[in-house]
């Protein structure tokens, strides 16, 4: 069974950091692309920052850049998100998300991890 499962979400003030983990299981972890999600109340859910499976490509949203880091660890199956700067904009649920192969529609998707960002 595929599982997809988000840890370190939580409250932080605006300036503060975060760094949520991703651990992955029951795929072969290394032959996945990765990416974070995060959707806000009412909103569409839209992509955060990508990372192919080598972890030789990444990707951020204009809004990431310069303060979220995406990386993964292939030996320990997991993708992190290292958030800095952070926010209130960035209050969201977080999601991860993996694809075999070239990135496209995710075919997997964890429960998502909630960040609260208070000003």
């Amino acid at each position: 069974q595929v599982q997809l499962v988000e840890s370190g979400g939580g409250l932080v003030q605006a300036g503060g950091s975060l760094r949520l983990s991703c651990a992955a299981s029951g795929l072969t972890f290394r032959s996945c692309s990765m990416a974070w999600f995060r959707q806000a109340p009412g909103k569409e859910r839209d992509v955060v920052a990508q990372i192919s499976s080598s972890g030789g490509a990444t990707f951020y949203a204009g809004y990431a850049k310069g303060r979220f880091t995406i990386s993964r660890d292939n030996a320990k199956n997991t993708v992190y998100l290292q958030m800095n700067s952070l926010i209130p904009e960035d209050t969201a649920v977080y999601f991860c998300a993996a694809r075999t192969g070239d990135w496209g529609i995710p075919d997997y998707w964890g429960q998502g991890t909630q960040v609260t960002v208070s000003s």
